[in-house]
């Protein structure tokens, strides 16, 4: 008995070389479109992308374990690690989706912002900027990031700082977008750090601090922090140098320095005793006891609380009103309020950021951060 032959039908061979081809063209266009990116798209997606494309080029992951201390490169090679027995050409189509995705989202929020919003101020990446009815409000913009503040946000809130304090407005705001008002330090701001720039990066991260609420101590005008949600850290600690304090009922206080191995900021070693004397000032400070809304204004931190549900609502209602007094007699009355302890928080913070910077060179804090980082990876 003969075998029968086989035969494939040679357009069978051209469409499926042509498919492969377009795809390898895709995935070389993915990574051009990557470059053009105006907005970060957050260390998680990175991370990604990253693991993709080794997966898609080198297939699986054949590189040796990094040390643990090396946060990025551990992140990178767990993430790369994950994907297994995956094809390349599966990597190289998740990671052309990918990609497409992100070029798509980008492309739909700059067509939403072809009609800006009333008084919006161009120039940042991380924070919003809006003037409107006399208000300048700042709003923390990084909600995939719980609204971390890195490096560039800082720098960010200072320059919105101080054209706020120039501009027309009779008050300025501080919010969060998204869940979180701020999670605090971007802990990445410490990680991909070599052992002999650590130093430099302690000394720049105390000079950087000692600006940013530097800018809270000299404001010029009403400050008003409105606390969407849960509010950690360095957004918690300058809060005692805002005037007003609203929160919704879901906003929490941590400042978890001991956990971290860190110390005080934000003139808090100073003003917190005062605000909520010196008991709970040092559960909340040394112990890392969080608050709730009620609990934070009950101890004078927060000056009022209103239900989630009609937040927003309520509390700008209430700021417009303000916003409509006259501006110079309320800039005057801050100045006046302040005027007394200028020279004091100046000097506090001042002491705060000398003290920091030792911690962030001492094997306590590093050891700490790395603590941290470990039980996060394990969730």
């Amino acid at each position: 008995r003969r075998a029968q032959a086989v035969c494939i039908p040679a357009v069978h061979l051209h469409m499926t070389a042509a498919t492969m081809q377009v795809s390898q063209k895709d995935f070389e266009k993915a990574q051009e479109q990557l470059k053009l990116l105006k907005k970060d798209p957050g260390n998680e997606t990175k991370l990604k992308l990253y693991a993709l494309f080794k997966q898609a080029t080198e297939g699986p992951c054949n590189s040796p374990k990094p040390s643990m201390l090396d946060f990025v490169k551990k992140a990178k090679w767990d993430a790369w690690n994950s994907l297994g027995s995956l094809s390349q050409d599966n990597a190289r189509q998740k990671y052309t989706e990918l990609v497409s995705s992100l070029v798509s989202a980008e492309s739909a929020g700059q067509k939403k912002d072809a009609s800006p919003e009333e008084g919006r101020h161009d120039g940042y990446e991380t924070i919003l900027v809006t003037t409107k009815n006399s208000i300048t409000k700042i709003t923390f913009n990084r909600p995939d990031r719980k609204n971390a503040i890195n490096h560039k946000m800082y720098r960010e809130i200072i320059k919105a700082l101080e054209e706020a304090g120039k501009d027309d407005s009779t008050i300025a705001v501080i919010t969060g977008n998204g869940d979180y008002y701020s999670s605090g330090n971007d802990l990445n701001n410490f990680t991909n750090i070599q052992p002999s720039e650590m130093e430099k990066m302690a000394k720049e991260g105390a000079v950087l601090l000692k600006e940013f609420v530097g800018h809270f101590i000299d404001f010029p005008k009403p400050l008003i922090a409105v606390v969407n949600g849960p509010a950690i850290g360095i957004c918690v600690t300058v809060l005692g140098l805002c005037d007003v304090v609203y929160a919704s009922d879901r906003a929490t206080f941590h400042s978890p320095f001991s956990q971290l191995g860190q110390s005080p900021e934000g003139c808090s070693s100073y003003l917190f005793p005062k605000i909520m004397g010196l008991a709970k000032a040092n559960e909340f400070l040394l112990f890392n006891k969080k608050l709730t809304a009620a609990e934070a204004c009950a101890q004078g931190l927060v000056t009022e609380v209103f239900p989630d549900g009609t937040f927003q609502k309520e509390v700008w209602a209430r700021l417009e009103a303000y916003a409509s007094l006259p501006k110079n007699s309320l800039a005057v009355s801050k100045q006046l309020l302040r005027s007394m302890e200028k020279e004091k928080l100046h000097a506090v913070n001042s002491k705060e950021c000398e003290v920091l910077k030792e911690r962030w060179l001492s094997d306590e804090c590093i050891n700490a951060i790395v603590s941290f980082f470990q039980k996060k990876s394990k969730l």
